[in-house]
């Protein structure tokens, strides 16, 4: 009888190349699960020649929002006032309530994914516009007010030396004793030209 040839079956290794692409890949579908965030606008370090009025997130996986937070600071890491977190799917925006003036800002994000695992992270952007006018400096106005109220400050005019005091009056005092003199020099020729006019007439 003629021996048949058994060809050599490629189904078992397969199946157990399979079985450990499986268990390979399993520990990593919970990290897959983990939201991110996809865009944002303003954009990450971006350079603005006009403030925002708002600030707009959108991440991979769509949000709770419960568990949205956006908030924006400025260069003192001080909160600046803006509207709750208003969600639209995977998106979540923000109205910024003042206008913001130049300056470095900073945009911090917290959401939850689907695992129920927190995803954070923040950014930065800057605002450079040229036609904002620069903010009153409070400390350079005060000590400008504190000198004006003081007399050292005040100008020449307004506070004389006492040299000053001393001269002016030496001033008047001579032009008031040439006015005197002009004045009675007058009086005398007043008096003879009555004379001489009496003598003619007699």
């Amino acid at each position: 009888m003629p021996t048949r040839i058994r060809r050599p079956s490629f189904a078992g290794p397969v199946a157990a190349v399979l079985a450990a692409l499986a268990v390979l890949l399993a520990p990593a579908s919970p990290a897959a699960a983990h939201n991110s965030i996809q865009a944002a606008n303003p954009a990450q370090d971006a350079r603005l020649s006009a403030p925002p009025t708002q600030i707009t997130l959108t991440f991979l996986q769509k949000l709770d929002p419960a568990f949205t937070t956006i908030v924006l600071s400025d260069a003192d890491q001080r909160k600046v006032p803006t509207s709750e977190p208003a969600v639209t799917g995977a998106t979540g925006t923000v109205t910024i309530s003042p206008p913001l003036a130049n300056g470095n800002y900073t945009v911090a994000y917290r959401v939850v994914s689907a695992d129920g695992h927190p995803v954070q992270g923040s950014y930065s952007f800057t605002i450079a516009d040229p036609t904002a006018s620069t903010a009153p400096d409070v400390a350079a106005s005060g000590a400008a007010d504190a000198n004006a109220a003081s007399p050292a400050a005040a100008s020449p005019a307004a506070v004389a030396s006492p040299a000053a005091s001393s001269r002016r009056s030496g001033r008047t005092g001579l032009a008031l004793l040439v006015a005197g003199g002009v004045l009675v020099v007058a009086v005398v020729a007043g008096a003879v030209m009555l004379r001489r006019r009496r003598r003619t007439t007699s």
